[in-house]
């Protein structure tokens, strides 16, 4: 499996940063289109998104790298070589609702109702994005049977032959449990009425939910001893998850109150 897509005089572009590109691209039309639908200003969001974007990334590569603090204590030369991999996304979505929490208070909006806008776009890439795992040949699971992988595609068949060993090709799973939570967010986001915080809080349960049993079947895991880190803040936000639709249905003030579109 070739990593790269192609190159340009001394330019190479590698198959990872085009769906991470592609990913991004389209999280940003989906939050654009979902602001305008429920009547959020654009500009708002856009706005946001934009400068979150490399905070996202930070986060995301910290995350990776401190946990594999081991490799690249010995190897800092490749602690910026993102298109080798390496950009976890736990990190990435705890550092965009960081930021996205101060940038909701300086802009006086409401905060579930930023991430209710952005959420969908983000599982969106997320599930575009797992496919430059499939061409680095990475974030796949344990061994298989050619029986089992002969029910798949064949250039899945070809990009989980490693070496002489085929392998459970796990980004898949996950790319079709994403895309699959998309589709269900924008289902529910089409409905007239709901609170704010109910697309955000099902993301992160459904999403999280995926996740977990999926990163079991990985070789690849960030861990801390003998725990899959992912497995840990996965069931953390299938608790978060709860946890927060429990407070929305309960809450006196959970519908929605769109900011004016117009401002």
């Amino acid at each position: 499996m070739n990593p790269i897509a192609f190159e340009f005089g001394p330019m190479t572009v590698y198959w990872y940063g085009v769906f991470i590109g592609s990913g991004i691209a389209l999280a940003l039309l989906s939050a654009y289109f979902e602001s305008r639908r429920r009547r959020v200003n654009p500009d708002l969001i856009m706005d946001g998104a934009l400068f979150m974007l490399p905070v996202a990334f930070l986060g995301a590569r910290l995350y990776y790298v401190l946990f594999r603090w081991e490799y690249y204590s010995s190897h800092p030369e490749h602690i910026l070589a993102i298109w080798r991999g390496g950009l976890a996304i736990h990190g990435g979505i705890l550092a965009a609702m960081v930021f996205f929490y101060f940038y909701a208070r300086k802009k006086n909006e409401p905060y579930l109702m930023i991430l209710d806008i952005v959420a969908p776009g983000v599982v969106l890439a997320q599930g575009v994005g797992r496919w430059g795992n499939f061409f680095n040949q990475e974030a796949h699971g344990g061994p298989v049977s050619e029986a089992f992988i002969s029910r798949f595609p064949a250039f899945i068949q070809r990009g989980m032959l490693i070496g002489d060993t085929v392998y459970h090709p796990t980004f898949l799973y996950e790319s079709v449990w994403n895309l699959g939570v998309f589709a269900i967010l924008m289902l529910i986001a089409s409905r007239r009425t709901k609170p704010w915080g109910l697309i955000a809080g099902l993301y992160i349960g459904l999403y999280s939910l995926g996740r977990f049993f999926i990163e079991g079947l990985r070789t690849d895991s960030l861990m801390l001893g003998p725990l899959r880190i992912a497995q840990v803040v996965s069931l953390s936000g299938v608790i978060a998850a709860v946890l927060i639709l429990w407070w929305i249905h309960h809450s006196k003030d959970g519908k929605e109150s769109p900011s004016d579109p117009n401002q």
